[in-house]
């Protein structure tokens, strides 16, 4: 881990709990002129352990790479650009603590969220306490309850994403199977209930029957029962809101107790990290689930994005860095939740808290991830989640994942790339 991690470390003592700090000095400033003067600090937590350290290690890569970027072109405001960062080890007690420190002891001038919505959630009533702007990665919801208007996220669900994160699946199982009855698997955790309150609302909008449904503890070790018991209703689609350890163990459980539905899917994160894909393989056939980078040849409509993807799989290579071998899932999203924010800190012309969200809020940024435009409580004004199948997996090898293929997009339908098969007609 220090391979990615490191310049210097130090080591604090936050709430009884010893957590390391790590000050990234990317290449300073071409300019005399930034690098006679103080740097600017970007705080963080990040998921470098723990369940969600597949999607966290990753975003530090681009994050990095995006400060590497910013200094290379002269720094922010004329001054470089630093990274303050912690391991909050996927555990939300952690995360307060951290960004206390950040800007009381570190003094960082700009602060962004760790990776997921239960490390986001946390983290809010401070950014809202010290007003600063706050940009969420992959926060579902994270802003419903406190509607903070300096918080913006990076997060492609629509203005209502809760029901956006799901809807494009809802209406690619509808399109195909017209199911009348559904099943829905949900982790007792912050982002998979939010994600199945919308779940449940887009079910009954399209007209099916809820007969299975089921909260598991995330520390759960067989979901063979739980599958048992959704199989026992007969729904005719399955939708599963889980992270990743969860999202790996239904898989296995699927590969080995089955099931009639002809669809099975939908929010299940990790499935998109390298390491779980190659780990899983052909027992991931017939999966139609979310996603939001593939390599299909129609995800062209983010420039920038394919170049971004190809130097972090560059360094992780050069550098023999132990993450995520690909990069697709958050790479560009993570880069892009920094790039959003420096850009309007250079707008602006100032660390002014109010003026960097008042930029944000009214203007449309062009990124790795296309155009983004902010609305209400920060969300996204127009949706663009993925709905992917895993077709063609034939082995556990992890360079298919890197090719067109084995995850097809079934919507949006202007890049779409395959068709929606029944689950078990892929599992042959």
């Amino acid at each position: 881990m220090t391979r990615i991690l490191a310049n210097r470390v130090r080591v604090w003592l936050l709430g009884g709990l010893m957590a390391a700090a790590f000050v990234f000095s990317a290449p300073l400033a071409t300019t005399a002129e930034a690098q006679s003067k103080d740097p600017i600090k970007v705080g963080f937590s990040m998921a470098l352990s723990g369940a969600l350290a597949g999607g966290g290690q990753q975003s530090l890569v681009a994050i990095q790479l995006w400060a590497e970027d910013m200094n290379k072109k002269g720094g922010l405001l004329g001054r470089p650009v630093e990274l303050v960062f912690y391991d909050d080890q996927t555990n939300p007690k952690n995360v307060p603590g951290i960004y206390s420190k950040l800007l009381d002891i570190d003094k960082v001038d700009l602060i962004v969220s760790g990776y997921g919505t239960n490390l986001i959630a946390p983290a809010m009533p401070i950014a809202i306490e010290r007003e600063m702007t706050f940009m969420g990665l992959f926060g579902m919801n994270a802003n419903a309850k406190w509607e903070y208007e300096k918080y913006f996220s990076i997060l492609p669900a629509g203005p209502d994403p809760a029901v956006g994160f799901s809807e494009v699946w809802f209406q690619a199982v509808e399109k195909k199977f017209q199911p009348k009855t559904i099943a829905i698997i949900a982790a007792d955790a912050e982002f998979a209930q939010n994600l199945k309150e919308g779940a449940v609302r887009n079910a009954k909008a399209f007209g099916m029957e809820i007969v299975y449904e089921e909260n598991y503890n995330p520390k759960t070790p067989d979901f063979t029962p739980i599958l048992r018991a959704a199989n026992a209703k007969k729904p005719d689609a399955i939708y599963i809101a889980s992270y990743p350890n969860g999202s790996a163990g239904l898989v296995r459980a699927l590969a080995e107790v089955g099931t009639d539905a002809k669809a099975v899917g939908g929010g299940m994160v990790g499935l998109q990290f390298a390491g779980i894909m190659a780990g899983l393989g052909p027992m991931l056939n017939g999966i139609a689930n979310y996603d939001f980078f593939v390599p299909e040849p129609t995800m062209n409509l983010y420039p920038g994005a394919s170049d971004l993807i190809d130097r972090y799989q560059a360094k992780v290579k050069a550098e023999n860095l132990k993450v995520d071998a690909l990069g697709y899932y958050l790479v560009p999203w993570a880069y892009a939740n920094v790039d959003i924010l420096g850009q309007a800190v250079q707008a602006v012309g100032s660390l002014d808290q109010d003026a960097i969200a008042d930029y944000i809020r009214d203007n449309e940024f062009t990124s790795v991830v296309g155009k983004v435009k902010f609305g209400k409580n920060g969300e996204w004004e127009r949706p663009r989640t993925l709905v992917v199948q895993y077709q063609g997996i034939t082995n556990n090898d992890l360079s298919q994942f890197a090719t067109a293929g084995t995850r097809k997009i079934m919507l949006p339908a202007d890049i779409s790339t395959g068709d929606l098969q029944p689950f078990n007609d892929l599992r042959k």
